[in-house]
C-alpha cells in the first residue's frame, strides 16, 4: 500500500536553484532517468555536466538532445563502462587529471536480468549494482575530497537504490562468515531464488552505502554519500524483464521518465543532512527492519566488509582513497 501510495498520491518537486559554477557526472546518461537528471542539472547551469555512458555514440545524441533542450553547451560525453573494472578506474583516473572540480556525482547505471548471467565472478547484477557501483565510489573519493578541501564546499555522491529492496528475505544472509558474496554469486542459489536476486542487489548496495557513512560519519568526513529510491518509473532498465503483465502494470502506476529524474537530481544536490541515508520521495526515509533491526545491522557490517574486500581484489588499497 505504501507503494501504491508513493505512485499515485507523492510526486517528486520540479527541480530548481542554479549550479553555475559545479561540475556534475551522471552515469547510464544517455537515456532514462539519468538523462533527465543531465538535463536538469544543465537547465539549471552546471557548468559542466558529465554524460558517463557506456556507448559513446548513443551518449552523443543524449548530449545534443540536452543542449537542444536547454541551450547549455556545457556538457560532455565519457565513456564509462560499469561491466569493465579497467573501464572503472580509468574513468577515475581521466576526472582526476581532467577536472578542477567534481561536486555531484550520480551513480544511476544499474542493470536487472530475467535469468541468470555471470560477469567477474559474479551474478551480473550483483556485479554491476554493488561492486562496480562501490569500486567506482572508492575511485572518486579522491578528487571529490579535493574539490571540498579546494572550494570549501560538500560534494555528493548520490547512488541510486530501490524500494524493491524490500521485496526480499535476503536468504543469503544466513551464509558462514566471509560466504554472502559467494553464495550470491552461486547459480543454483541465485536460480531458487531469483525471483528476490535484483532485489537482493540493492539490498546489499543500501548496506554498503549505510556502512561506508557510518565508519566515515558527515562530521569528519567531507562528501555526502547517500542512496535514492525513485520509485517505479517509465525506463530501459527492466527492458530484459518486461511481460505484458509487468508492462500494463507500469502503464497504470509508472512514473513518468522525467519524473523519476527529479529524484535523481535531488539526491545529487541533497546535503550533508542525507550523509548514508534512504531517500524515497525526495524525502529521507527511515529503511525497513530487515535493515535497521539487530540481525540487519549485524548483516550489514558483514555484507560491507565482503563488499570492500572484493573491490580490494580488483584494486590493492582502493578502500584507503575514503581516508581523509
Amino acid at each position: 500500500m505504501g507503494f501504491l501510495y508513493s505512485q499515485f498520491f507523492k510526486t517528486p518537486p520540479y527541480p530548481k536553484g542554479n549550479f553555475a559554477g559545479k561540475t556534475v557526472i551522471v552515469t547510464g546518461s544517455n537515456t532514462g532517468l539519468g538523462k533527465e537528471a543531465a538535463r536538469h542539472y544543465a537547465r539549471l547551469g552546471a557548468s559542466k555536466v558529465i554524460l558517463a555512458v557506456r556507448t559513446v555514440s548513443k551518449g552523443e545524441d543524449a548530449k545534443q538532445e540536452i543542449i537542444s533542450s536547454t541551450g547549455n553547451k556545457n556538457v560532455a560525453v565519457w565513456k564509462l563502462d560499469m561491466s569493465d573494472y579497467a573501464s572503472i578506474q580509468a574513468f577515475a583516473k581521466r576526472a582526476e587529471s581532467e577536472l578542477d572540480r567534481v561536486d555531484i556525482f550520480c551513480a544511476n547505471a544499474g542493470v536487472v536480468r530475467s535469468e541468470f548471467h555471470e560477469l567477474n565472478g559474479h551474478e551480473e547484477g550483483v556485479a554491476i549494482n554493488v561492486i562496480s557501483t562501490t569500486l567506482l565510489l572508492a575511485n572518486m573519493m579522491p578528487k571529490m575530497i579535493e574539490t571540498a578541501k579546494k572550494y570549501n564546499t560538500r560534494p555528493t555522491f548520490s547512488i541510486v537504490g530501490s524500494a524493491a529492496y524490500e521485496h526480499t528475505t535476503f536468504p543469503q544472509r544466513s551464509a558462514p562468515e566471509g560466504q554472502i558474496l559467494k553464495q550470491l554469486a552461486d547459480r543454483t542459489i541465485a536460480e531458487k531464488y531469483w525471483d528476490q536476486q535484483y532485489p537482493v542487489s540493492k539490498l546489499v548496495i543500501l548496506h554498503v552505502t549505510r556502512a561506508i557513512a557510518a565508519h566515515h560519519p558527515a562530521s569528519e568526513f567531507p562528501v555526502t554519500i547517500n542512496i535514492i529510491n525513485p520509485g517505479l518509473c517509465w525506463s530501459e532498465l527492466a527492458r530484459d524483464t518486461d511481460g505484458w503483465g509487468f508492462y500494463l502494470f507500469r502503464l497504470v502506476a509508472a512514473r513518468s521518465t522525467e519524473v523519476g529524474g527529479r529524484t535523481v537530481w535531488h539526491g545529487g544536490q541533497a546535503g550533508v543532512e542525507t550523509h548514508g541515508k534512504y531517500i524515497s520521495d525526495c524525502v529521507v526515509e527511515e529503511p525497513s527492519a530487515l535493515v535497521t533491526d539487530k540481525a540487519g545491522q549485524e548483516v550489514e557490517e558483514r555484507v560491507a566488509k565482503e563488499v570492500l574486500q572484493a573491490i580490494e581484489q580488483i584494486q590493492p588499497g582502493v578502500s584507503k582513497k575514503f581516508h581523509v
